[in-house]
């Protein structure tokens, strides 16, 4: 079941997982996916930590415990989600420690109602820090136009950071400049470079979900063709801008000066990772986002039943981005001469991940303080 797994891993994919709870820390799931599916990191964000604690009933205790003290239930939910956040990292520590910090790691995301503010941003992600407090985690930030300065603020104090909710080409060429400026900042600080590490979130379905959407009120079998083609070849240009900054690891690209100066003082690439790798027609493979995103020094972070396909059924048969790029290219184009406002889309899916996530955030505060009022104690 496993082998088209360790083929992945053996390309160079770090495999992540795109979920968590307590009752797959509790239950020894999550060390088991670590033990025999070749999973190296987790990955989290308010709809994950929204069904895991409405869906269960693993937080009753630590509820109970907090609804005994008062507490406000913006607190309980972060005492809630970092204490799972705490627990899945010291269960990946020794892939953390084995593989020299760069997987082993636990992403938790910073309040998405903070997404416009960059102050705010930067006050949540150094509180998380604190809050968790292991050295395999990363703090998510969205790669919003307030986002990129908080990156590069957060960076500079010498946190590792998942950048993510990046759709477009522009913004992931964005967030690159923002880690660069955020090491750069770590290093004038005299911190080490080495202890920093950062992944680009870079986010696939939704892409195809949007402009399928639209190429279907189109006619002509040119649309038709073009259904399902449009996220693997963004995501596919995402690695092609990445290799022109961090250079490609075959040596046929050679890295930007700005980051050569910082290679050479410690520094780690930010690494891409593609998300949202479930795929949401089921007219497609349902590997699709795995099987057509191969490259070394990527992490795919996927859902549960996505990891289960491609342990079953994926076809990985090595490279499947570096040699791609003109076809790539070839398709944003034909979708533009279509009509398919390519700017407009990752515009609109940016606008919506953000609100979604906010929408899952408040859900969460609204069912997590239902609980809290049910599990008080009665005044005498």
């Amino acid at each position: 079941m496993t082998d088209a797994l360790k083929r992945l891993s053996d390309e160079g994919v770090a495999i992540w997982l795109d979920d968590l709870s307590r009752k797959r820390i509790t239950s020894g799931d999550l060390a088991e996916l670590i033990d025999q599916q070749h999973v190296v990191g987790v990955t989290t964000n308010p709809s994950i930590f929204q069904k895991a604690i409405s869906g269960g009933d693993g937080y009753d205790q630590q509820l109970r415990d907090l609804a005994v003290r008062r507490v406000t239930v913006e607190e309980a939910l972060r005492m809630i989600t970092t204490s799972d956040v705490r627990d899945a990292a010291d269960i990946l520590r020794p892939v953390f420690d084995a593989t020299g910090g760069q997987d082993g790691r636990v992403s938790i995301e910073v309040d998405p109602r903070l997404a416009h503010d960059t102050e705010a941003t930067i006050a949540e992600a150094k509180q998380l820090a604190w809050l968790v407090d292991r050295p395999n985690t990363f703090i998510k930030i969205p790669a919003t136009r307030a986002g990129l300065p908080a990156i590069t603020e957060v960076i500079g104090l010498g946190i590792s950071v998942n950048v993510t909710l990046i759709f477009s080409l522009e913004r992931y060429r964005e967030v690159m400049a923002a880690y660069l400026a955020g090491l750069e900042k770590a290093k004038a600080a005299g911190l080490d470079l080495s202890k920093i590490r950062s992944v680009a979130s870079f986010f696939v379905s939704r892409v195809d979900t949007e402009i399928d959407k639209r190429l279907s009120a189109l006619d002509g079998d040119e649309a038709k063709a073009l259904r399902g083609k449009a996220a693997v070849a963004n995501a596919r240009l995402a690695y092609q801008a990445y290799e022109e900054v961090f250079g490609a690891a075959d040596d046929s690209a050679p890295p930007s000066d700005r980051w050569a100066a910082l290679d050479k003082a410690g520094a780690h690439k930010q690494r891409p990772l593609w998300a949202s790798t479930g795929v949401k027609d089921p007219a497609y493979s349902d590997t699709l986002y795995v099987d057509g995103l191969v490259a070394p020094g990527t992490v795919n972070t996927m859902p549960e039943a996505t990891l289960e396909a491609t342990a079953d059924h994926g076809r990985i048969t090595g490279d499947t981005v570096r040699g791609e790029y003109q076809q790539a290219r070839a398709d944003l184009d034909a979708l533009a001469a279509l009509g398919v406002d390519y700017d407009d889309v990752v515009r609109l899916l940016e606008e919506e991940g953000v609100a979604k996530f906010e929408t899952a955030w408040n859900d969460l505060l609204k069912s997590t303080e239902a609980e809290l009022r049910r599990l008080a104690p009665s005044e005498a």
